[in-house]
C-alpha cells in the first residue's frame, strides 16, 4: 500500500494525455498530472519516479513532485491561510491546503498567524491532517543523548523560563533564557547541544558547543581574531552581549569565560573596552 503524506518511489504503468499512472499497488493506479512531471528523469513505461501522495480536493489519491513544507510524522511551522467553520488551513506548499481541525488547536489563531503542527494521517479519512497539540507526538521513546551532543531543534514557544524546543522530531527540550544569545521564535530551526540530561527526565540544551573542547575552541577563536586585528579587540567582558554574539557566536557568559581563562594563563589583558593579547617575552 502506498504512504499517504509521504514520498513514494513508484513506477510507470502507463501514459496518458493527461498525465502518468505509477502503480500504487493495494492503491492501484496513482495519477501523476501532467504539470507535475519532471522534465530531467526517464519517464518510460517502468521507469520509476520519486513522488509525494496526497488526497485532491475530491479525496482522490494523487501524485506530485512538488515539495511540500513536511510531510505525515514530521513537525513543521506553517501560516494560517483561512479560517471556516471546518478548521484553519495551513499552508504547507501543496495546491491544496493542510487542515488544522478547531479541535486541534492549541490556542486561538488568525490568518496570517503561523503555528507549530505535527501531521498525521488521519486513521478514519486517511486525510493528511495537523494539529497544534504536539505533547501526544513527543517523548515516547527513552531519550538516547549524550552531554555535548549536537543535535537539530525546533522552536516551538516561550515560557518564563526560556524557549521550548522539539529535539530531532522526538522529544521536548528546554534552552534557558541564561544560554539564549540571540534572537529566537517560534518555527526557527536551530542547531543545537545537549547541556542537560536531568533525573526527571527533562532536556536542558545550548546554542553552543558545551565542555571542555567548546571552551578550548572559543580561547583559540579569540586568539585567532586577535592575531587578525593585530592584538587588540575592542571588545571585552563590559560589551554588551550583541556585538559578543556578532563577533564570536556565543554567549556574554560564555565570553567571559573563555577570556577570563586566557588572562589566568597569561595571555591576554582585560581592559574597560578592549582586550589585548600579551607581548610574548623571548
Amino acid at each position: 500500500m502506498a504512504l499517504v503524506g509521504r514520498y513514494n518511489s513508484l513506477a510507470i504503468v502507463k501514459h496518458t494525455g493527461f498525465g502518468l499512472y505509477l502503480d500504487g499497488g493495494a492503491d492501484g493506479e496513482i495519477l501523476l498530472p501532467n504539470r507535475y512531471i519532471p522534465k530531467d528523469a526517464a519517464t518510460e513505461v517502468d521507469d520509476w519516479l520519486n513522488v509525494f501522495l496526497y488526497l485532491d480536493s475530491d479525496d482522490r489519491l494523487i501524485a506530485t513532485t512538488q515539495k511540500p513544507k513536511v510531510q505525515v510524522g514530521e513537525f513543521a511551522s506553517l501560516k494560517v491561510v483561512e479560517i471556516n467553520r471546518t478548521g484553519l488551513f495551513l499552508d504547507w506548499g501543496l495546491p491544496k491546503d493542510l487542515l488544522l481541525p478547531h479541535s486541534e488547536e492549541k490556542r486561538p489563531l488568525q490568518v496570517g498567524d503561523y503555528c507549530v503542527v505535527y501531521v498525521y494521517l488521519d486513521a478514519r479519512t486517511r486525510r493528511i491532517t495537523a494539529t497544534a497539540r504536539l505533547d501526544r507526538y513527543l517523548d515516547n521513546t527513552p531519550p538516547r543523548y549524550q552531554v555535548g551532543d549536537e543535535v537539530d531543534l525546533l522552536i516551538v514557544e516561550t515560557t518564563d523560563l526560556g524557549y521550548k524546543a522539539i529535539i530531532e522530531g522526538k522529544h521536548w527540550g528546554l534552552i534557558h533564557k541564561n544560554e539564549v544569545f540571540k534572537f529566537l521564535r517560534s518555527g526557527m530551526r536551530e542547531r543545537g547541544f545537549i547541556r542537560e540530561l536531568r533525573a526527571d527526565g527533562r532536556i536542558s540544551l545550548s546554542l553552543q558547543p558545551v565542555g571542555g573542547q567548546a571552551r578550548d575552541a572559543l580561547q583559540a577563536l579569540i586568539l585567532d581574531k586577535l592575531e587578525e586585528a593585530g592584538g587588540v579587540l575592542e571588545v571585552s567582558d563590559k560589551s554588551a552581549p550583541e556585538l559578543i554574539s556578532h563577533l564570536f557566536g556565543v554567549s556574554k557568559g560564555n565570553f567571559k569565560k573563555a577570556i577570563g581563562g586566557l588572562f589566568k594563563q597569561g595571555a591576554i589583558r582585560i581592559h574597560q573596552d578592549r582586550i589585548e593579547r600579551t607581548v610574548k617575552q623571548p
